[in-house]
């Protein structure tokens, strides 16, 4: 769950930008259907199994637009789903939960797949010591929702974004002229506090890294047989991160290697939305 400050410095801002999005001038068909307030009420249901995430971001749209909006929820953000259960049931003015609808959907399915899909990588590695990290691969403006539900999901994240660590990767190496060089470099500009993670591709730059004193060496797209005799090589002299086009079909066969982490775009950049609707939205009756 987001506190209250990183909601209103981090959160806040961008839902703004997509409420605004989504309505320039108003919502032309919830005002044609509902000229007038009326208060009604409508369902929060899901169409598939899997796990929820974002439901205090749902709530936050609807209340942007009129903090007289009240959500009910049936379900915590983690818990397991199934096709047809009623997460939430929302009330307040019909002409906001039209014009807020989508938005409020988007994130939720959105931060719903991810924490799925995480959950259901996490669970491969499930009796080993591994940590499975998330990588900077997001879509713009989203990395703070995307990363919360790689959390929920059962994930790590990695750094947040580049002022958060220092990751020395092939194009670094090459500005600087080496990985000895490069580590140097780092050592000597980065505040004492960091860690330093260089990326290498082959035995010859493990040995570098290690000799440069990296603290965590990623293996980066290297075969089975490369990472055991980098792991062996490496002997406990820096923790090691696996990296490179890792899904949830290939990720078993790295648990057995000895490695520290296993890092995978694919958990922000390639999970499918969980299917999540608002239906059955009528107007609530005042009482006489």
């Amino acid at each position: 769950m987001f506190d209250p400050v990183t909601m209103k410095l981090n959160v806040d801002p961008l839902l703004l930008s997509a409420l605004k999005e989504d309505i320039t001038s108003g919502d032309v068909s919830a005002n044609s259907v509902m000229p007038d307030a009326k208060n009604g009420e409508a369902d929060l249901l899901c169409k598939q199994d899997g796990i929820i995430c974002g439901l205090q971001v749902f709530e936050r749209v609807f209340t942007l637009l009129d903090d007289h909006v009240s959500v009910e929820f049936f379900a915590n953000d983690g818990d397991a789903v199934s096709n047809g259960q009623f997460v939430a049931k929302i009330r307040g003015d019909i002409r906001t939960l039209l014009c807020g609808e989508r938005t409020a959907l988007n994130y939720l399915q959105r931060m719903s797949g991810i924490a799925t899909y995480t959950h259901s990588v996490a669970s491969l590695l499930k009796g080993t010591n591994i940590k499975l990290l998330d990588t900077r691969k997001t879509s713009p403006n989203n990395r703070i929702f995307e990363k919360y539900a790689v959390r929920t999901g059962g994930g790590c994240n990695h750094r947040y974004n580049l002022s958060d660590g220092v990751l020395l990767k092939d194009n670094h190496i090459g500005a600087a002229g080496s990985v000895q060089k490069a580590v140097q470099m780092a050592k000597e500009y980065a505040p004492f506090v960091r860690k330093i993670e260089v990326e290498v591709e082959d035995l010859c730059m493990v040995k570098e890294a290690v000799l440069a004193g990296a603290d965590i060496i990623m293996l980066d797209n290297m075969t089975h047989a490369q990472i055991k005799e980098a792991v062996a090589y490496i002997a406990g002299r820096a923790q090691v991160e696996v990296s490179g086009n890792v899904t949830k079909e290939n990720i078993a066969a790295l648990s057995d290697l000895g490695v520290d982490f296993i890092s995978s775009g694919a958990l922000t950049h390639s999970a499918p939305i969980l299917d999540l609707s608002l239906k059955n939205l009528h107007v609530i009756e005042q009482d006489a």
